[in-house]
Parts: C-alpha cells; structure tokens; sequence
C-alpha cells in the first residue's frame, strides 16, 4: 500500500465551534487551507511557517454566517489565492470552481464538489486516499450525525438531501468526513458511519422526512450573521478594515 501524498492538520476556533483545516502535500510543500477563522490568524500563521509550508490556496466552503473568514488577511501574507464553489458571489475571491473541477497542490488533486443546501453555493473539497480512504472535507452541508441548517442564505433541505445522498455517499465509505463545525467533541467520521447513523440522512431515510425535520427546527440565526454575511461575501475584507 503506499503512502497518502497529503497530510491533515484540523485546528479548531472555541467560540464559533469552527473547524479549520490545513492540508499538506508531502512531496512539495505546498498547502492549502480551508475555511480559516479571523480570530485565529496568528495562531495559523505561526503553524504555516512551523511546518515549513507553502500556502497556495485558501478554500471555503460556503459563505459563512458565524464568522468572518481570514482569507483576505492570508492572501495578504502569503499571496494565496482564495477559492470558492462557482454558484457563490464573492467579491475578492481570485477563483470560483465548478463541480468536478480540481486543484494541485504537488501531486495532491483536490476536487471539488458542488453540495448545494446549507447554502446555495456550499462546496465539497475531496482527495483521495489509499484503499478508499480518502478524505472529504463537507463544510455544513455534510455534519458529524447531523447537518446544516437550510432556511436561510438560498439553503434548501431538498438540495441538502441531494447533495449528501447523490454525491457525498457515493465515495467510499472508508472516506473521512471532515465538517466545517462540531458541537459534541467529534473530529471526524466516516462516510459509512453517515450512511449508518445519521438520524437525519442515513440510507433508508426519505426526502420528504428530512424536508419536515429541517422546515421545524425554528432555529435562532447565529449571533455573529450580520457581520459576518456582509464581511464574508467580500472575502473577509472588511472583517479588519
């Protein structure tokens, strides 16, 4: 079996209960990190420079409403160019990737996967692994036995039931879910264990029951959503300016 050509290194922010993740190719040096939180751009500056790498591409997942992304702010560091799915309108990003489109960091291909529903313009970043064990990084639309919300920012509980049941559980089950946000204390799962255990999206659960599920939860709108929408469609811009 041979060895993956990347490494993981998750980081998470306490208050918005953020994951953060920097992925590694081995062989170049290169990097990339997706969904980084503002408050934390010390901390993953000082990690970048530890591991010796090279920062290519900032990732996000979504237009986020809980906090204001650091994007902005390491692009002005390292001249990464910053990444968002193709259905989002964002002004300072330097790239919108379409569905099944990939990136290179070194020999490491990173696709990305258009997974519609928290938001309308979520993505999905996957790259494979040895004997199915790859890894996929879900932002809100794919959960730790959960997901994320739809009623507002264009979500859509039928597009977040297609999304998770037409393209996340179509990998290989070995394939390790990496989610945007974890309320419990989970890093990770599986795409099997997903399909298994998800009270809300686990095979044999039907559309029309999520549909119902997400159109009550009468949830209240994250505390940070009118600083972050506005900052976030502008890359973070105005997060620190």
């Amino acid at each position: 079996m041979s060895i993956k050509s990347y490494k993981i290194r998750p980081l998470f922010d306490t208050e918005s209960a953020t994951w953060s993740y920097i992925l590694m190719d081995r062989d170049s040096g290169k990097a990339v990190i997706i969904d980084p939180v503002w408050e934390q751009i010390e901390r993953d500056s000082r990690l970048l420079q530890e591991l010796g790498v090279s920062l290519t591409y900032v990732l996000e997942t979504h237009i986020h409403a809980d906090h204001i992304t650091a994007a902005s702010m390491l692009k002005d560091r390292t001249g990464a160019q910053i990444v968002y799915g193709a259905a989002n309108d964002v002004d300072g990003a330097d790239q919108f990737i379409k569905d099944g489109e990939t990136l290179a960091i070194g020999s490491t291909l990173i696709t990305a996967l258009a997974t519609p529903g928290h938001t309308g313009g979520c993505t999905s970043y996957y790259v494979e692994g040895d004997d199915g064990e790859g890894a996929v990084f879900t932002g809100d639309t794919l959960l730790i036995r959960g997901c994320g919300r739809t009623d507002f920012q264009s979500g859509s509980a039928a597009s977040l039931y297609h999304s998770v049941h037409d393209k996340l559980f179509t990998l290989p089950d070995e394939t390790i879910v990496y989610p945007a946000h974890d309320y419990k204390g989970m890093l990770f799962s599986r795409i099997g264990e997903e399909k298994k255990y998800n009270p809300r999206l686990k095979i044999g659960e039907s559309e029309e029951d999520f549909i119902k599920i997400m159109d009550n939860l009468k949830l209240d709108h994250p505390k940070k959503i009118a600083a972050a929408v506005p900052a976030n469609m502008k890359a973070g811009r105005t997060g620190y300016q």
